[in-house]
């Protein structure tokens, strides 16, 4: 059995007993980042054995000696260093192996920044589309064609491409069109601005600190 277990994105508390459970019953816990996930596992005492999993070089090899593991009768639990995996964080390549080797997943409701940002945007979400973050090729080709949408779109977005990511989304969406930027969901220093493309910008044209943080931007639609 490989389980999917989501990790808190900001406060350590936003993590479900079933999760620490099973956190503490499996043979091994694969993480993104050991630093950052040793941190949350000392909070909830959970001695389990950690491996480090990340996409690299070797992810191919490294997926095959898992898939192993677990064919041995081993139970694993993959977590991301934030989030849920397989999110804009590794997974995909793993429980993809894991399908193929008709080994059981099971994917545990939990934190992740895209939902809470889509309902407090107060924009319509019945319908939306889910980008991550932009890739660096062809990024202005991937912007043009979202611009069509006509469905909120929500992207994930670092604190140096920012600026950078709301200028291009004023070029291809317009200085009106309503924006919400969440930053640091469930984080000490969280923060939600509201406003079109314009505002948005201008805010952080007279921002005098270093822009920090994770951002989701949630567009609305045409």
């Amino acid at each position: 059995m490989l389980y999917i277990v989501p990790t808190p994105i900001g406060n350590l508390e936003d993590f479900t007993i079933r999760s620490i459970k099973i956190l503490k019953e499996v043979d091994l816990i694969l993480a993104e980042n050991y630093n950052i996930s040793r941190k949350l596992l000392n909070f909830y005492s959970i001695k389990t054995r950690v491996n480090k999993y990340y996409s690299n070089n070797n992810e191919y090899k490294y997926t095959l000696s898992i898939i192993k593991k677990i064919k041995k009768g081993n139970k694993l639990a993959l977590i991301s260093a934030a989030g849920t995996p397989n999110i804009s964080d590794p997974g995909y390549l793993l429980i993809k192996s894991c399908i193929k080797a008709s080994i059981p997943i099971e994917c545990l409701p939990g934190p992740t920044a895209l939902i809470p940002s889509l309902v407090i945007s107060g924009f319509s979400i019945n319908e939306f589309i889910f980008v991550g973050f932009i890739p660096k090729k062809k990024r202005k080709v991937k912007l043009k064609k979202l611009s069509e949408e006509k469905r909120t779109i929500v992207l994930y977005e670092s604190p140096h491409r920012l600026i950078n990511t709301l200028k291009d989304i004023s070029l291809f969406f317009g200085f009106n069109r309503n924006i919400v930027l969440c930053k640091e969901i469930s984080k000490y220093f969280q923060n939600t601005l509201r406003g079109n493309v314009k505002e948005i910008l201008s805010y952080y044209y007279n921002f005098k600190k270093k822009i920090l943080g994770e951002y989701t931007i949630v567009i609305d639609k045409k």
